[in-house]
């Protein structure tokens, strides 16, 4: 026992110093900001700006606009958009459009982001005019100077991170509190450690990488946030760091805004599979690997207070005055960070009460608690033992943004609901014995809020049919886009389908059309 305290004692005391380290260094940004000054047109790297897109219609559309209105040669960038099975009209950005290289992928459903950039980049592979990848997802927002300041930033640094700005007013209370925490970490651990030399973690969000080592791995890995912290481990261990540049920024409108954080049993099975290989003369790489296991607030809290009531009561490797002296040392070093971290006093009460939400959030997902909760609160029921059936979906707002949801039709002891789901949010319809009717509540409510579901039934070309079901979710479509179908017969579609023709139907004509097909129903029986 003795000798496991001995250990923590040193773990933290190490961590303690490694944070009062990057608290000093994060105060001395001049490094950083010099990059700016090496801004020059004389020599350019040849840019290809690829852009991924899932249903962003509104944000791509301006993303397009601000690079066509770069401070960069016409001549030294191309921008490639993938749209990635967009059912939201996206494509129509690009009828008459030159400036853009569109690949757009339709017929095999939404393939994602790291397959959709992987086949492009096997497409490119043969061509020579590139020097170096952008990569941006589109609901990001750039300055004027983004690929300049990209430009200046290749030529210290071959792989680089950006900063993503985000303005949290628009935000809901437990986002704000994210969002602060994922500024601080931005403005503070990303930054100090780059002013340091050492690694960061790659963002597909926007991430610049040189082409000759995207051919020497041989593909990124953009899946999700673990695995872009496993192809940042790799890019160190080639001694080719991603280094943290927050001069090449981005902004996320809050509607788009997600909290990325790779999870913690990753970063444990990361660590634990290349501990063995860290010890090796690249630096770099074993301290990337040994940053892995950075200590939360509630670990630092509850190890502290272990090893002052043991000091406090035994004999231990330390007085208990040192094991006081080191956690003041910390307290401080925390409060030294906030000095350049470039947040508001609202901004530190948010980051203040992260621990707080992360340690509700770690209760709430506890199995046993979990279920517990969802049980009263009858989410568990809705889909135990019952049919489901998941689509993306698409609602435009009243202030005519494009959000992406998912709409889950669930079937359960002969009632049908509609649950709506967007990040951690969710909205489910009451029981209706068809699914129609309870997606029309569902169509209601948004009506209500000035909100369009961008989908068959809500569209004007589609018309319900008697199919002999109770649900009636079938329906034929008598648009004529992209060409009129083969003998100009009306195409068959189902409720849930959408398309770039989407038309918004009037409420009244949805209601008159179902109770229409529903009264057909009745007298063919």
């Amino acid at each position: 026992m003795e000798f496991i305290l001995d250990l923590l004692y040193i773990f933290v005391a190490a961590y303690t110093i490694y944070f009062l380290i990057l608290a000093i260094k994060n105060l001395k940004d001049k490094p950083i900001r010099n990059k700016l000054k090496n801004i020059s047109y004389e020599e350019k790297e040849n840019l290809a700006v690829i852009v991924y897109s899932h249903n962003n219609r509104q944000t791509l559309a301006n993303l397009i606009s601000e690079l066509k209105g770069q401070d960069y040669p016409i001549n030294k960038f191309r921008v490639f958009v993938l749209l990635d099975n967009c059912t939201d009209g996206s494509q129509d950005l690009f009828t008459e459009e030159n400036f853009v290289h569109v690949i757009d992928i339709k017929g095999v459903g939404t393939i994602g982001k790291d397959q959709a950039v992987a086949t492009l980049l096997e497409k490119l592979s043969d061509n020579d005019y590139i020097d170096a990848y952008v990569f941006l997802d589109a609901d990001r927002s750039i300055a004027s100077n983004f690929l300049a300041i990209a430009d200046s930033a290749l030529k210290k640094d071959s792989v680089i991170s950006g900063e993503t700005v985000i303005d949290i007013k628009a935000l809901g209370i437990v986002d704000r509190i994210k969002a602060a925490y994922q500024k601080y970490h931005m403005n503070f651990i990303r930054k100090a450690r780059s002013i340091m030399g050492l690694a960061a973690t790659a963002d597909s969000g926007v991430f610049i990488i040189r082409r000759n080592i995207v051919d020497q791995i041989g593909n990124v890995d953009f899946k999700n946030t673990n695995t872009e912290l496993k192809y940042s481990l790799l890019l160190s261990k080639i001694k080719c760091k991603c280094t943290y540049n927050q001069n090449v920024q981005t902004i996320v409108h809050p509607a788009n805004y997600i909290f990325r954080r790779a999870k913690i049993s990753a970063r444990l099975d990361l660590f634990k599979n290349c501990f063995s290989k860290i010890f090796t003369k690249n630096l770099v790489f074993s301290e990337h690997v040994c940053s892995l296991i950075y200590p939360s607030f509630w670990v630092l809290i509850i190890i502290y207070a272990i090893l002052f009531k043991h000091s406090l009561n035994y004999h231990f490797m330390v007085d208990v005055k040192i094991v006081s002296l080191t956690f003041i040392v910390l307290v401080l070093a925390f409060g030294l960070s906030l000095a350049n971290a470039k947040m508001t006093m609202e901004e530190i009460g948010y980051l203040c009460a992260y621990p707080i939400y992360s340690i509700g959030h770690i209760i709430r997902n506890f199995p046993p608690i979990r279920y517990f909760v969802d049980k009263i609160l009858d989410k568990g029921s809705e889909t135990a033992n019952a049919e489901k059936f998941v689509v993306d979906a698409v609602i435009t707002t009243a202030k005519k943004n494009n959000l992406n949801y998912k709409l889950e039709f669930i079937q359960k002891d002969g009632m049908a609901k509609v649950k709506l789901v967007r990040k951690n949010k969710h909205f489910v319809t009451k029981s209706h014995l068809r699914m129609i009717d309870a997606l029309q509540e569902l169509k209601l409510i948004l009506d209500d809020h000035g909100a369009i579901l961008r989908i068959c039934s809500c569209c004007s070309h589609f018309k319900p049919t008697v199919d002999g079901t109770t649900n009636m979710m079938r329906g034929i479509c008598d648009s004529q886009y992209p060409s009129p179908s083969v003998n100009n017969e009306p195409r068959e579609t189902v409720a849930w389908n959408t398309c770039a023709a989407f038309n918004p139907a009037a409420l009244n004509t949805i209601i008159t059309d179902i109770i229409k097909a529903s009264q057909e129903e009745h007298s063919d029986n």
